[in-house]
């Protein structure tokens, strides 16, 4: 078995209770509250943000001009492409997506994005890799299965977002993270192995997280209201 496929089946708890959460069942029925949507993208807009600073960073650990070709088109991806899942979150929340940009990160997105920048930062190439994947992995299989489950109509509210994440390229962006975590796990040792697993895990935690996080439209404000009440 395959290091990634090792990943993967360590991992299928998390990935089925992401499959099961109200927020993906909700766009499965097209019944995702408005409030949810609008969170969701605010906080999806700020992390994907972060997702392109840590694709710089994975360049400079990358060991050929295949491997910095593949990051540097993930880049273009999230800045010309993902923005059209968003959209369609915007046209059915009934909001303008300009007016949601540039929104502080909640608690979850901001403790995803510093576990990236961390494994970015101090990792290898394949600690990167793990702890990147989960986020087009589980979207790949969010929108294959709802595909298979659903088979949306163009009129379904979420037509846009379930065949954005299911289609082709969305499937050969999980294979090369697939193919580059193998190489890099076939090179390392068995602490690096562990690490690496260990990144994917909580990536993958952060996943479900991210998902309660937009539900629930989870903020700093009952800690913000204390300190405000401890100053008074």
């Amino acid at each position: 078995m395959k290091f990634s496929e090792k990943l993967r089946q360590e991992a299928d708890p998390i990935y089925e209770a992401i499959f099961k959460h109200p927020f993906v069942q909700g766009i499965a029925e097209g019944s995702v509250p408005k409030e949810a949507l609008i969170h969701y993208v605010k906080q999806d807009y700020e992390y994907l943000t972060a997702f392109c600073r840590i694709y710089g960073m994975a360049v400079s650990k990358c060991e050929n001009r295949e491997e910095m070709s593949f990051f540097q088109n993930q880049i273009g991806f999230i800045l010309h492409e993902e923005i059209h899942p968003h959209n369609n979150f915007c046209e059915a929340a009934g909001v303008r997506y300009e007016d949601l940009q540039k929104a502080p990160l909640a608690p979850t997105a901001h403790h995803y994005t510093k576990h990236m920048l961390e494994a970015a930062a101090g990792g290898t190439l394949g600690e990167t890799l793990t702890a990147l994947a989960p986020c087009p992995w589980t979207y790949w299989e969010i929108g294959s299965r709802l595909m298979k489950e659903v088979d949306p109509s163009p009129n379904h509210p979420f037509y846009d977002w379930i065949t954005f994440y299911a289609d082709k390229e969305v499937s050969k962006i999980t294979n090369t993270f697939k193919k580059l975590i193998d190489e890099c796990a076939e090179k390392a040792g068995e602490r690096e192995r562990e690490q690496m697993c260990e990144n994917f895990l909580v990536s993958a935690r952060l996943e479900h997280r991210f998902w309660t996080m937009a539900y629930e439209q989870e903020t700093w404000e009952m800690v913000n209201s204390s300190l405000n009440q401890g100053r008074n």
